[in-house]
């Protein structure tokens, strides 16, 4: 399904300016473009944004998404007149959101707490390695070094093996999530008050907003998590089997599914031994309940396996690389994958926006601006009147 329409959105009227780069910042905007935000982005001229050239194959993809429903300007922010530009710019916007080590705009004349005094109504997120406060602030800070300072890393992959990295950048991700979600919190208050704020984000933050029982385990439980590969210590059974042509993920760590398993699996009584019949017991002899299921489910294929679960109501699925998910019914009956139109790659699948709003949908309506500024004028005459 081709998804590219003209369908304002619940953000419709919001104005955006995104003078960030790389992923936090501009999967932020890309975010609130989805949701029908107009989201001019400022790139230098020539090389515009790094996203441009990131990814694999001959021609990088990655910039279709986090670039899409957005405008595109060109303005040297080292410059008095690209300065100048922005600012026309953000003091005719809503929101503004920028990813630079804490000092940088203040730097380039386009310090927030002069923003604000001449657009009382703006809202500014920051997003930074380690917030616009304390003593880290200054530092250069990227998502993977986020991910180890918020306990990310120390918990991701084999206990005999050095950390393992997600393979995604999560921590510019949840970032870019929490400004957006700081953004439309400031956009809600805002019709009370009448102005705007700062939002100040810190990548290592976000990731530790994530992390669970993580810090109260060790402060009263004196627990500390560590590597545990593809188990989660006491939750059990829930972890990846194999099966004769691949692996399959099942979890059925509550009681009555547990049940629903050992009926699936021919055997019943296994959910009343006295190892397993409930969540701590089955906690504790993890390792020999996983070596049981195992031995059950290498005796089938994926598709068997599959169909098993189902029947039985116990949570499972397969684990899906992209090729999988462009061939799955449910994907496409919830237009999780769209294809929009690129200027120079034709149709090109991608996932689709997300969340789903009933009355204001969000969606693609316009495709990554395919060159850098190329929106200059259009964006100079609707919003600054030149």
């Amino acid at each position: 399904m081709t998804e590219q329409t003209e369908r304002g959105g619940a953000l419709a009227g919001v104005r955006v300016v995104e003078v960030g780069q790389l992923i936090a910042g501009p999967f932020c905007g890309q975010l609130l473009g989805d949701m029908g935000a107009e989201v001019v982005k400022v790139e230098p001229p020539g090389s515009g944004d790094p996203m441009r050239t990131w990814g694999q194959g001959d021609t990088p993809t990655w910039w279709r998404v986090i670039a899409r429903n957005k405008y595109s300007v060109a303005a040297d922010l080292r410059t008095p007149q690209g300065q100048a530009l922005a600012r026309k710019l953000i003091l005719k916007a809503d929101i503004l959101i920028e990813n630079f080590r804490p000092g940088t705009l203040e730097r380039w004349s386009l310090d927030p707490e002069d923003l604000l005094k001449l657009n009382e109504r703006l809202i500014v997120v920051r997003v930074s390695g380690y917030g616009q406060t304390g003593p880290y602030a200054k530092r250069a800070g990227f998502g993977g070094i986020a991910e180890a300072m918020g306990g990310w890393r120390k918990i991701v992959g084999e206990p005999d093996r050095l950390p393992s990295r997600m393979g995604i950048s999560i921590g510019d991700s949840l970032a870019a999530t929490y400004g957006c979600m700081g953004a439309l919190a400031a956009l809600h208050e805002r019709q009370t008050s009448d102005k705007g704020q700062i939002v100040d984000v810190a990548l290592y933050e976000s990731v530790l907003q994530v992390m669970e029982g993580l810090i109260p385990e060790w402060a009263v439980a004196g627990h500390k998590r560590e590597r545990t590969g593809s188990r989660l210590p006491g939750i059990a059974p829930s972890n990846v089997y194999r099966c004769r042509d691949g692996e399959f993920l099942i979890g059925a760590n509550q009681d009555s599914v547990f049940a629903r398993l050992c009926d699936a699996m021919g055997n019943p009584q296994l959910a009343k031994n006295p190892r397993y019949a409930d969540h701590v017991a089955r906690g504790r002899h993890q390792e020999e309940l996983d070596d049981l299921i195992n031995a059950w489910t290498e005796q089938f294929t994926v598709d068997e396996l599959e169909a098993t679960m189902v029947g039985h109501g116990v949570p499972a699925g397969r684990i899906l690389d992209a090729e999988d998910m462009l061939a799955d019914p449910h994907f496409a009956a919830r237009d999780a994958i769209v294809t929009v139109d690129d200027p120079e790659l034709g149709p090109t699948p991608m996932q689709g926006a997300f969340p789903k709003l009933s009355r204001t949908p969000s969606g693609v309506r316009r495709s990554a601006p395919r060159e850098v500024g190329q929106d200059t004028d259009e964006i100079r005459r609707r919003w600054l009147g030149e």
